[in-house]
């Protein structure tokens, strides 16, 4: 028997395919949500969907034949039909948790933004309009914006035993990853963040779950940027400036077709090194920049923009404007945390784990995150990154053979703590908008 696990994400897909009886990924694979073309966030599919009944049953039906084009394709790799699939487990936020199954989403799109249900939901493969008899399990929504994929990412990684891949610390200034196994000690404040699009994040004190969404955008996903593109090949995953060249490293070894999500973030922090980026966002005129850096600057739509790669076929640049959403996207992560800082009462020196995940690529290293200002000192030692963090978590409730209830018991501990309209937040998102971490 087999089992299909997703990780229902804004920006992009992930699906894998595990051998019941070992508990062995077999294949994974993945793509870009196709509901992008309704609007980048959450935000855009819910206006459209709760105008037009048309256009959710149609982002409904288009994501549907995605992830079965997916399935398909795991079978295939694996050797095995879909019929031998006797399992589905789909991890997302509320808002494509209810696209998926077609549910109304006024509740959502309006305060106080509630799923229609908090806990998980079964479904037979049919209600999903795919053919076979494989049941499908829908995470627990605990609230808000705050979703089954993170439910699954939290799950997954406090549940993890050691040695297990658990691993991806990286210290400040090292380029090197340095492999653990370790969990949070139980008791310790622990912070999970997942920097996708909903910025969903999860403070754990105790045996409170206190949890949000920033709505961060799909910036760190590699979307909205004049040249991004999802972590796949072609994708620029590195960006380094070194005596005054600009070295990158793509995915595949092949030309670069765009730049990744976590490259982005790496380049915005080696130009704010360099000085080409000033602390408030602006990227600086060619003529301010006193060495060869400054002939990339160019203009690009009436700003400005540094070119990162040029070619025959293309130019590959990060623009004024790709800084800013950058920018507008780390100033809702760390607004959104300390909102939850304030609400467990703590400070964020006393954390004791600093859990990343997110599809912007391979690595994160949390010196970039300092930088940029999304982090502090003390954080930084504190970080590890697990890659896939939502799809591992959804994989890691086949094996435990209890029918999910670990995962609903989970559910139940979260506090959901909104942030829109809320005078905290904003006024933290205006204090956090320049990069201040230099």
């Amino acid at each position: 028997m087999y089992a299909l696990a997703v990780d229902l994400g804004t920006t992009t897909l992930a699906a894998s395919l595990i051998d019941l009886a070992s508990g062995q990924r077999l294949a994974m694979v993945g793509s870009m949500n196709p509901q992008r073309s309704f609007g980048a966030d959450v935000v855009a599919r819910l206006d459209g969907a709760v105008n037009s009944a048309d256009t959710l049953q149609e982002m409904s039906r288009i994501v549907r034949i995605e992830l079965r084009r997916l399935a398909a394709e795991l079978c295939k790799m694996a050797g095995i039909t879909w019929k031998e699939v006797g399992q589905v487990a789909i991890a997302g936020n509320p808002t494509m948790q209810h696209l998926l199954m077609g549910l109304p989403v006024r509740t959502l799109a309006f305060p106080p933004y509630r799923p229609l249900h908090t806990s998980g939901t079964w479904l037979q493969a049919k209600q999903l309009e795919w053919e076979g008899d494989a049941k499908v399990y829908v995470f627990p929504m605990p609230g808000g914006f705050v979703g089954g994929d993170t439910v699954a990412f939290l799950h997954g990684t406090m549940n993890r035993e050691p040695g297990t891949g658990d691993e991806g610390l990286v210290k400040a200034g090292s380029q090197e990853l340095e492999k653990i196994s370790r969990s949070p000690v139980p008791g310790s404040p622990s912070l999970f963040l997942d920097m996708g699009t909903n910025g969903e994040m999860a403070l754990v004190n105790q045996d409170t779950i206190w949890a949000t969404s920033a709505a961060a955008g799909p910036a760190f996903e590699g979307g909205n940027l004049t040249c991004g593109m999802a972590a796949l090949k072609g994708a620029i995953s590195s960006v380094r400036i070194d005596d005054e060249r600009v070295k990158l490293g793509v995915i595949g070894s092949v030309p670069p077709l765009g730049i990744c999500g976590s490259a982005a973030l790496e380049a915005v922090s080696e130009l704010l090194k360099a000085g080409i980026i000033e602390p408030t966002g602006r990227l600086r005129n060619a003529d301010e920049i006193p060495f060869s850096l400054g002939a990339r600057v160019v203009q690009n739509k009436n700003e400005n923009a540094f070119v990162l790669h040029r070619d025959a076929q293309r130019v590959l640049m990060l623009t004024q404007g790709d800084i800013r959403q950058i920018q507008l996207a780390k100033g809702a992560l760390r607004a959104g945390m300390e909102v939850l800082f304030d609400r467990a009462c703590i400070r964020c020196q006393a954390l004791q784990d600093v859990v990343l995940t997110g599809s912007f690529g391979a690595v994160l290293q949390p010196e970039w995150l300092k930088i940029i200002g999304i982090f502090d000192e003390s954080m930084v030692h504190k970080t590890r990154f697990v890659p896939e963090g939502a799809l591992v978590g959804v994989e890691q409730v086949f094996m435990a053979n209890d029918g999910f209830d670990a995962v609903e018991r989970l559910a139940e501990k979260f506090r959901v703590v909104p942030l829109s309209g809320t005078p905290l937040f904003e006024t933290l998102f205006l204090q956090n908008i320049n990069f201040t971490g230099l």
